[in-house]
């Protein structure tokens, strides 16, 4: 336990209940150093009707302030400005994570003596956009520290020389999930290939159904299971019925943490082909691989990448070239000949990475600023 409770503020672009690797990092962190002692305040969006959001609140050991929903952003704009104005004055530290946070802590340091300390997923800080990207580096330089959740993440800003960048890895808290129980979907296929995430060219769901007929050549029963928000499903399932593989892949779309659990727990391999768009969004860790692996699954993932972060390649899973079907095949292989085994060092590798050990290395962090 911390003696001095420390007052922390983070300003984030996500936040549950809501889906997302930035607000799911923000609620563990922040529920972390609550309980070490830090007095926490998280300024997020609101991104339902407000009930939901409202409830969630509720449950928590820290103070919530939700910017409200308005049709016109530019009046979200301003009152997030406002709120973080009134709200800065009460903090010794500022945690940025996201796009517009980095942007707009980053001003109010102008003006505001305080710590200030940046966390960086992938896509933020890798904008195509010149404008954007200027606004994001100059952003950057006003932080003291800088924390990447990945060694992929970190070479995204190396341009910028900064000697405040630290690697922390994303992490999983296993309280999230109740392992007395064992679920099971009764999912079809053999092998049962599963990715979890929103359906985007960036997770690379694509690129697993651009590579079904090879595998389906190898592996007649194989299947590929889909979980998370379906806002693709037209364009992907298209391009399946043009490969002929539609009867081998099924979008389950968003499901509960139970259900999640159950899919993790009856799968046969976790996939995130995940690869760099030519907007810039790319994948800063791949945060569902831990989660997959705490539950015995080993995961292929793609190199160029901050999944290479998220996979010790040949023990925990392995790292392909994501438009390789050959590879992609012998990887499979791989891991269905020694299933006991990569199972075994899959659950190793996440309990290495849970929050409980994670947070201690941001604390460190802090307590070096204050």
């Amino acid at each position: 336990m911390i003696n001095t409770p420390k007052s922390v503020l983070i300003v984030t672009s996500e936040f549950p209940p809501q889906p997302g690797g930035i607000g799911n990092h923000a609620y563990q962190l922040a529920k972390h150093l609550s309980v070490l002692g830090f007095d926490v305040t998280v300024i997020a969006d609101q991104r339902s009707g407000g009930q939901e959001d409202f409830c969630f609140d509720k449950t928590l050991g820290f103070d919530v302030q939700r910017i409200k929903l308005h049709r016109f952003r530019i009046l979200m704009y301003m009152h997030r400005f406002v709120v973080v104005l009134k709200t800065i004055t009460h903090h010794e530290l500022v945690i940025a994570t996201g796009k517009f946070p980095l942007w707009l802590v980053s001003f109010y340091s102008l003006f505001f003596k305080r710590h200030y300390l940046a966390v960086i997923h992938g896509s933020e800080v890798n904008f195509r956009h010149r404008l954007f990207r200027f606004i994001t580096d100059c952003s950057l330089k006003r932080f003291h520290r800088v924390i990447a959740v990945s060694r992929y993440t970190q070479s995204l800003v190396a341009h910028l020389g900064l000697k405040t960048v630290t690697v922390i890895p994303n992490a999983i808290d296993p309280y999230d999930w109740d392992l007395n129980a064992k679920e099971s979907m009764g999912l079809k296929g053999f092998p049962k290939l599963l990715t979890v995430g929103q359906l985007s060219n960036r997770k690379g769901q694509l690129e697993v159904i651009k590579h079904l007929p090879k595998l389906i050549s190898v592996y007649p029963e194989i299947h590929y299971h889909c979980v998370g928000i379906a806002t693709e499903s037209s364009r992907f399932m298209a391009v399946a019925a043009q490969l002929g593989v539609t009867a081998y892949v099924t979008f389950h779309g968003l499901k509960t943490q139970a259900e999640l659990k159950a899919f993790y727990q009856s799968s046969d391999i976790f996939v995130m082909l995940s690869h760099p768009t030519k907007s810039g969004d790319v994948e800063g860790f791949g945060i569902a691989i831990l989660e997959a692996n705490y539950f015995g699954l080993p995961a292929i993932g793609a190199t160029g990448s901050g999944i290479a972060d998220a996979i010790v390649d040949g023990d925990s899973g392995l790292l392909i070239a994501y438009e390789d079907s050959s590879a992609f095949i012998s990887a499979v292989q791989t891991l269905l000949k020694d299933r006991d085994g990569f199972e075994i060092r899959a659950k190793a590798w996440a309990r290495q990475h849970e929050w409980a050990w994670i947070v201690k290395r941001y604390v460190e962090v802090i307590e070096s600023l204050i």
